[in-house]
């Protein structure tokens, strides 16, 4: 790529920080994506309240937490990754955290659905702006070979944020009302982009692989987004990846929901459930970037047979949570599904890193959430909803249709396995053209 031909190594690696504040800064960029998942899974936990309050449809609920946030989360994303590649990617992120932060606790104020649409559309804009920047920084204060134990890291704030999500809004709920738990998990946001703003500083880029940053721009959206599909083991992972966060997705909003139905467990007691089991994903999260730097540096397919084996193993697990008639128990191997899900995190962000060149970090990061987002978390949720609302309106399922919808949506979870699998082919020559790149 042109823009990246003056990169040229450095003859020691630069080293701007201790190691003490890299491991701040990246707590501290997991805690801001706690806040990102917080604010983003809570309607999750809420969507029974409000659908009785608000008297809407299971698919009118499925486009609020699916694809009206995922449109303006996933196209926002590029252009915010623009900015972040061409300048101050601390001052992007702490933009977009007032911005998310402040329109979850307008969520609280809304009247209708409509309203509450509005809302969640902030939420959306505002959270577009996590993390590419965030991916981009962590890049240059990690090495390539501890890369996905670094991200798998900061992916800790999926589980913990829907832990907290779950736990808070779940208690919240049913102590006051759906409103005033928007309200309670919103604020705080506000005050932590402060503390970011104060204490973050601007990693310089190519800085964990030793090379000097050409002044020149960031390259064209257009052209990023060639190469990156000109990958075809990007192409696999990413689609994989995106399948696998349609299920995820699909299956976390609307959990709660089902428990509700099918076995009678309020908000709270569901909410402290899946606080629990929210450990198991951290486990997973953990264990799937820490596996994947330790068994890449023997074969760099590690990174991408690690997630096909886990989601393969992961599906009649999944199903019998679904399916069986003991709620209780159905929770306990939930925890099994969680861990084994949550596996293709730190290995998918890792890879598509590096694949590319240092101006192009943001950007790529963006790109890939793109796909994952408008598949994973803009179709997800409206799938077993439309699913659910179709065949309570043609069968005789009545209140179980809703679990039936999530076991016909592991379908795409086998596939996403396959996809990963396939990836291997050319995973080694695209990450070999990557480092040319660097």
């Amino acid at each position: 790529m042109s823009s990246n031909a003056a990169e040229q190594p450095a003859a020691e690696p630069a080293r701007p920080y201790s190691t003490a504040y890299r491991w701040y800064a990246l707590v501290l960029l997991v805690v801001v994506y706690v806040f990102n998942f917080i604010d983003r899974s809570i309607l999750g936990i809420l969507v029974q309240p409000i659908k009785e309050d608000l008297q809407v449809s299971d698919t009118a609920m499925g486009f609020l937490g699916g694809i009206a946030f995922a449109i303006f989360y996933t196209v926002m994303g590029i252009p915010i990754a623009r900015l972040a590649d061409k300048g101050s990617r601390v001052n992007v992120l702490t933009v977009s955290l007032v911005l998310w932060s402040g329109a979850t606790a307008l969520c609280g104020m809304a009247q209708n659905f409509f309203h509450l649409l509005a809302a969640r559309i902030g939420v959306a804009v505002g959270e577009a702006g996590g993390s590419p920047p965030s991916h981009s920084m962590i890049s240059d204060m990690f090495p390539p070979e501890r890369r996905a134990t670094a991200l798998a890291i900061y992916a800790l704030g999926i589980p913990i944020g829907t832990m907290l999500g779950n736990l808070g809004g779940g208690w919240i709920n049913e102590a006051f009302d759906w409103r005033t738990a928007f309200v309670v998990v919103g604020l705080p946001g506000v005050a932590l982009a402060f503390v970011l703003r104060l204490t973050l500083r601007e990693p310089p880029r190519g800085a964990a692989e030793g090379v000097e940053m050409s002044t020149e721009e960031a390259p064209p959206v257009k052209e990023v987004f060639r190469y990156l599909w000109a990958r075809r083991s990007f192409r696999f992972l990413t689609v994989g990846g995106a399948l696998h966060a349609f299920v995820g997705y699909g299956v976390s909003y609307r959990i709660p929901a089902m428990f509700a139905r099918s076995h009678g467990i309020g908000t709270a007691e569901m909410g402290i459930a899946l606080f629990s089991l929210g450990f198991a994903s951290i486990a997973g999260t953990l264990l799937g970037g820490y596996l994947g730097d330790r068994f890449g540096k023997r074969d760099e397919r590690w990174y991408v047979w690690l997630p096909g084996i886990a989601t393969m193993l992961s599906l009649p697990f999944s199903a019998f949570v679904y399916l069986w008639g003991e709620p209780y128990q159905a929770l306990w191997v939930l925890s099994i599904s969680y861990f084994l899900g949550a596996y293709y995190l730190g290995p998918t962000f890792s890879m598509v890193q590096g694949m590319v060149g240092l101006r192009m970090r943001a950007l790529a990061a963006s790109i890939s959430l793109f796909i994952l987002n408008i598949i994973g978390l803009g179709l997800g949720p409206q799938f077993t909803g439309i699913t659910s609302d179709v065949l309570n309106a043609f069968t005789d399922l009545g209140g179980d249709s809703l679990r039936w919808a999530l076991v016909i949506s592991l379908i795409f979870n086998l596939v996403s396995a396959l996809l990963y699998l396939a990836a291997s082919r050319t995973l080694r020559e695209d990450l070999e053209a990557g480092r040319q790149m660097a």
